[in-house]
């Protein structure tokens, strides 16, 4: 059974840091591209960086590049988004979720998700 488990959210003052972390489970994912998506209330889910977890290629919505870094390791089977500079417009609910083998942008082309980690900046 796949299981994808996130945690490391929480609450934080405007121009502060916040690491996620997506653990992974129940299959081998070394096919798999990893995403980080979020959703703010009354809002789109969207994607904010993925993974691919063979080579550790990596794409970043325009909205967070240079301010958070996606990052995987292998022997804890776990991804991770490094977030910096958080601005209140950062807050939302933010998922992890695994596409098989492709470079998917969109929510319904993943195959896996996680419950979700709240993220909320305070300005």
């Amino acid at each position: 059974q796949v299981q994808l488990v996130e945690s490391g959210g929480g609450l934080v003052q405007a121009g502060g840091s916040l690491r996620l972390s997506c653990a992974a489970s129940g299959r081998s994912f070394s096919s798999y591209t990893m995403g980080w998506f979020r959703q703010a209330p009354g809002k789109e889910r969207v994607l904010v960086a993925r993974i691919k977890w063979s080579d550790g290629s990596t794409f970043y919505a325009d909205s967070v590049k240079g301010r958070f870094t996606i990052s995987r390791d292998n022997a804890k089977n776990t991804v991770y988004l490094q977030m910096n500079s958080l601005k209140p417009e950062d807050t939302a609910l933010y998922y992890c979720a695994a596409d098989y083998q492709g470079l998917a942008r969109t929510p319904v082309e993943y195959d896996y998700w996680g419950q979700g980690t709240q993220v909320t900046v305070s300005s």
